[in-house]
């Protein structure tokens, strides 16, 4: 027997790549990075970014979620020391300082660790009361109760980070051909203000939202 109906597959991924490719934190973040440190070192936050998009899956269909959304402190903890940590980023990209901005003498890629790049993508996915929002309302509905539980989870959240990671990518890599048409007559320093201002705006969304 096969562990999820094929016509409820058909059903959720379109359903969850429209979702998904939906301008977000996350997404906004990839294209951010993107921008200033390029595809291959993004992929650092998507990595911290898929990690707390699957927990925040399986917690959702297993139940916890649904007591987490009435604990409104825990949230305000991470939102608030996420978004200050990524508002200050991207105040720093904007006066063109910090280990994000890009180098207008060297055009050097910038050395911001690889930890603490996946550690904002993992703070801002599981610091998103809608986001937690979303998934207990959307995947709850295509679990069956006819069928073992476990495979059903492992299968949806597979799917969930696949499309996930397919749709940060596609942000990633529209935010490096976009800054390679801001900085074609190097400046540098409006490229490092247009990416410091999607951080900050990330920020000021995480924490506000």
């Amino acid at each position: 027997m096969l562990w999820i109906d094929p016509a409820i597959l058909a059903l959720f991924i379109p359903t969850f790549f429209f979702v998904s490719v939906t301008p977000g934190m996350c997404m906004t973040l990839a294209m951010t990075l993107g921008m200033s440190l390029g595809v291959r070192r993004a992929l650092h936050m998507m990595w911290g970014e898929l990690l707390g998009v699957g927990l925040v899956s399986v917690l959702s269909v297993v139940g916890v979620a649904a007591v987490m959304l009435h604990t409104p402190l825990l949230f305000s903890v991470f939102k608030y020391v996420g978004g200050g940590y990524l508002l200050w980023l991207g105040l720093q990209m904007w006066r063109s300082r910090g280990k994000l901005a890009l180098s207008a003498e060297s055009d050097a890629r910038p050395e911001q660790g690889a930890l603490a790049l996946a550690l904002q993508g993992f703070i801002t996915a599981i610091a998103n009361p809608k986001g937690w929002a979303f998934m207990v309302s959307l995947l709850p509905p295509f679990i069956q109760a006819s069928r073992p539980l476990a495979p059903q989870i492992i299968t949806l959240v597979a799917l969930i980070l696949c499309i996930e990671f397919a749709c940060l990518l596609l942000y990633a890599g529209g935010g490096r051909t976009l800054s390679r048409f801001l900085a074609g007559e190097g400046n540098v320093q409006r490229l490092n203000r247009v990416a410091g201002a999607l951080m900050a705006m990330v920020g000021l969304w995480l924490a506000l939202g």
